[in-house]
């Protein structure tokens, strides 16, 4: 009943947020009652509030015109490719400064010395560019588990406060300019972002070796646990290959872990982990995402839902991207080489097909609501060649020759998306 009401009617859903967002409780509306709405849903009811804002910063613009006061519509970032980081977080942190409210606008981005209006591609370019870079050894400010290699944790070492801002800032423009990020933090980053508590369980991904460790010491029934494990209330932690000890409570070297107090020695241990040693870096982090996503929208999600809404949906439906792919250049639906194109992309494993949409969108990830909302396109790109394709990740552009035959296409293919790395291809 309420996915007839509302899945896919914005006007029902718009209707319902403005509702809520004006009556709060005293009027029936389904956002009182987040659980019966379905992500899709939810991430709709947040471009709806991005829609309002936005429109109302333009308005505001047009009524500054006619008073002669000239102002943009859009939240304009022009920033230095060779400083890229320390560029991006001046310009923000004077447009936060000036009027925060300008960030709710739609971004536009322009790199110093480069002529062109971003339409969008400039834009997911400097995304993927600045959580690269972000992300990289050159700033330290992440730290991955030696066992799995998966998930990245705040290091807390790192003393770069402001650039913890700025991917806070990132990740909330992304949010609001429906831009899928590339990020491998793990659940309980979100948690927190949804202001809830950190338990043990959350450190499966970050680190599963101590998570197996403390499951063990809280089973543990025998009566020699002193000697068994040999714990104190003083942990090891280690980061970039040094080491440094911190006491869970005062004097907590003296302090053995027994059995009635090894329930307290692993939620301090937990707590200082996830909350205490990373408490500067995650607040700076948090703030700069606030500082974009404090609309009432985002209260509806819940951590799973904000990690899909901000990283997308490792569920690949390729034959949804087929239905909904663009063409250009040349090519139709009915061009061969378009049908021989799908029948090898169907053909693929999973592990080719992520490594595909990658290839052709700097995501290997899809958009809450699944790969037909990607606005996918294939251009032609000349005759047959021995050229491999290529593509504009910024666009969802993929650059295909006419190849002569399958067996060519296939293989030019597969060696390109093999060989693609990295954040961008052209």
């Amino acid at each position: 009943m309420v996915n007839e009401h509302l899945n896919g009617n914005n006007k029902n859903l718009r209707v319902d947020f403005l509702n809520w967002v004006n009556t709060g409780k005293s009027k029936f509306t389904f956002c009182n009652y987040p659980f019966i709405l379905n992500p899709e849903m939810k991430s709709q009811i947040l471009n709806i509030e991005a829609l309002i804002s936005q429109r109302k910063k333009q308005d505001e613009t047009i009524f500054s015109l006619i008073y002669g006061v000239r102002e943009s519509p859009y939240f304009l970032l022009k920033v230095k490719r060779g400083d890229l980081i320390h560029d991006s977080i001046h310009k923000i942190g004077l447009q936060k400064a000036m009027n925060p409210e300008d960030l709710k606008k739609q971004l536009r981005v322009q790199f110093s010395g480069e002529e062109g209006i971003d339409e969008g591609g400039v834009r997911k370019e400097w995304f993927q560019l600045v959580v690269e870079d972000l992300f990289s050894v050159k700033y330290g400010m992440f730290i991955q588990d030696d066992e799995t290699r998966s998930y990245w944790w705040f290091n807390h070492k790192s003393e770069d406060i402001t650039a913890f801002e700025l991917l806070g800032n990132v990740l909330g423009l992304a949010i609001y300019n429906a831009v899928i990020l590339d990020l491998h933090f793990p659940l309980v980053v979100y948690k927190k972002l949804c202001g809830m508590k950190c338990t043990l369980d959350d450190l499966q991904h970050i680190n599963p070796g101590l998570y197996t460790g403390l499951t063990q010491l809280l089973a543990y029934n025998g009566q020699n646990i002193e000697e068994d494990f040999q714990l104190h209330f003083q942990i090891t932690i280690s980061y970039f290959g040094a080491t440094e000890t911190h006491d869970l409570k005062p004097n907590g070297g003296a302090i053995p872990v027994t059995l009635e107090n090894r329930q307290e020695y692993v939620d301090l241990y937990v707590k200082y982990l996830l909350e205490e040693s990373i408490y500067h870096q995650f607040d700076a982090f948090k703030s700069g995402f606030m500082s974009v996503c404090d609309g009432r929208a985002l209260k509806l999600f819940e951590p799973e839902e904000l990690q899909l809404l901000i990283c997308g949906s490792p569920v690949l439906d390729f034959y949804e991207l087929e239905k909904s792919t663009h063409y250009d250049n040349g090519y139709t639906e009915d061009s061969h080489i378009v049908k021989i194109f799908w029948e090898v992309v169907h053909s693929l494993s999973e592990t080719e097909k992520k490594k595909l949409l990658f290839f052709a969108t700097g995501s290997d990830r899809c958009p809450i609501g699944g790969l037909g909302k990607l606005n996918f396109v294939i251009t032609k790109h000349g005759g047959d060649s021995d050229r491999l394709p290529t593509s504009h990740t910024c666009f969802n552009h993929l650059l295909l020759p006419e190849y002569s035959s399958k067996e060519k296409l296939e293989r030019l293919l597969r060696l390109a998306i093999s060989n693609s790395t990295g954040f961008g291809m052209l």
